[in-house]
């Protein structure tokens, strides 16, 4: 029995399959966000099913997570993305003991005990500093594509302060220091410095090791280095980082699927 697990996030959709039995991942995918996310996530469900040369018939369970999980009608049940990243970074990264995740409209950090539990968690959900929108932003002033933005920043010798906590007022910032003569990659840089400032606030002063990062923002070059700088401990970018939400779905589908059998 295959077991699914879709992540609706809020830029990207993710699916993982899972092997019930054996817990192999047999079968991933990523998928821009739709309007109607239902059936872009059957889609990218279906175009991971063939390529693993599956059918749905081979499908035993669907957990969804993410921003827009209430929304996928074949799933056979919901699951908050806090608990299914936890999950999920339990079974790549088993030592971690704090997740730092940060999405295209959100970022979270995740306290884990020795077990891989949710101790406790803190999210920011309501501002897009912080977040890979923050990014998209910032390359669209740069005028330059958003996989471009780390390899920029690294060419930096001097980031720049960035000092609003607001995209719209940040935005207005970079404006300014562009007139000022700043490069490019000086303001790149210092706003993957910002989102990392932002990160560790969040984190305040509790903060164990090890800590995993996860999510779309983790694969871009420099941001590991930032929030290194900014928390003041080693940071480990988790294998596939985009698909910690889903493969943590899968696995509770399948830890559910075995338990009802």
């Amino acid at each position: 029995m295959i077991c699914a697990g879709i992540d609706a996030g809020s830029r990207t959709i993710k699916v993982v399959l899972l092997d019930k039995d054996t817990l192999a991942v047999v079968g991933t995918g990523v998928a821009d966000q739709g309007v109607r996310q239902s059936e872009r996530a059957m889609r990218l469900l279906d175009e991971v099913l063939v390529a693993a040369g599956l059918r749905r018939s081979d499908l035993g369970r669907i957990v969804a997570t993410g921003y827009g999980r209430d929304s996928i009608e074949a799933a056979h049940t919901t699951i908050t993305e806090i608990t299914c990243h936890a999950c999920g970074v339990r079974r790549i990264m088993p030592q971690a003991r704090t997740v730092v995740d940060i999405g295209g409209q959100d970022s979270k950090l995740l306290r884990l005990d020795a077990q891989g539990r949710v101790h406790d968690f803190v999210m920011n959900d309501r501002c897009a500093a912080g977040t890979g929108r923050f990014l998209e932003v910032v390359a669209a002033r740069l005028e330059i594509h958003l996989n471009d933005l780390g390899p920029l920043a690294q060419q930096s010798r001097a980031p720049a302060a960035i000092s609003s906590m607001c995209v719209l007022f940040a935005e207005t910032e970079i404006i300014g220091l562009l007139a000022a003569g700043i490069g490019a990659a000086d303001i790149a840089a210092g706003v993957q410095s910002a989102i990392a400032a932002r990160v560790a606030a969040m984190a305040g002063n509790r903060l164990a090791e090890p800590v995993a990062f996860t999510g779309g923002v983790a694969l871009v070059p420099g941001m590991r280095a930032a929030l290194e700088a900014a928390l003041g401990r080693p940071v480990s970018v988790v294998d596939a980082p985009r698909l910690t939400g889903a493969l943590g779905a899968a696995l509770i589908g399948a830890d559910s699927a075995r338990s009802n059998h």
